[in-house]
């Protein structure tokens, strides 16, 4: 029976994650999705433009499915387990496959954009960032929520290694986010939740 509309697309989907789990970013190709999916290369290029475009919404459902917002009990543990998840997903095969999405989105600004939006660190991370910081009543912008995401890249890129120390984890939980994000309530204190200065028990 002829697939159409979202059963096709959910084919071609499963078809290109399956490719760059088994390949990376560098194997995938229009031409091996669509055999695997039991399609055209036409019925590709009528949702997605390129292959990097494809890549990033394979992606982007890979990643998803590999999400889980933490609720350690306190703010600070659930930003740190954030943060720890973060630097784990860069050192694991889905890490090096984002890598390779951001290389060749480097000459693309609008997919460049739809990439951080969608999977680093933009409107959908700063969601789960944002869950966080609600329970403990503190409510800022996205780009406040993913300020520890912008330091974690920038270590990525500074030691040129897709894996932090986690001591350098904690320093930017302690010494930056947690001041900067319980700024935005009265007094800086953490309603309902332990406050930044937990115990090292927490690490």
């Amino acid at each position: 029976m002829r697939r159409r509309g979202q059963e096709l697309e959910r084919a071609i989907l499963k078809a290109a994650q399956d490719e760059l789990l088994e390949s990376g970013y560098a194997g995938l190709t229009m031409e091996r999705v669509a055999k695997r999916a039991g399609t055209n290369k036409n019925a590709l290029y009528r949702r997605w433009p390129h292959r990097a475009a494809l890549g990033v919404a394979a992606y982007a459902e890979l990643a998803a499915a590999h999400t889980v917002i933490p609720d350690t009990g306190s703010l600070r543990g659930d930003v740190l387990a954030l943060l720890r998840a973060a630097n784990d997903h860069w050192s694991s095969p889905l890490g090096e496959i984002l890598r390779g999405l951001l290389s060749a989105a480097g000459d693309d600004p609008e997919l460049l954009s739809v990439l951080h939006a969608r999977v680093s660190g933009g409107d959908s991370g700063a969601g789960m960032w944002q869950a966080v910081l609600r329970r403990a009543g503190i409510e800022v912008t996205p780009r406040v929520a993913t300020v520890a995401m912008g330091l974690l890249r920038n270590e990525f890129v500074t030691r040129g290694t897709p894996n932090v120390p986690d001591d350098v984890l904690v320093e930017i939980v302690d010494e930056v986010y947690l001041p900067l994000v319980t700024g935005h309530l009265p007094g800086g204190a953490v309603r309902g939740r332990s406050s930044p200065a937990a115990s090292a028990q927490e690490r």
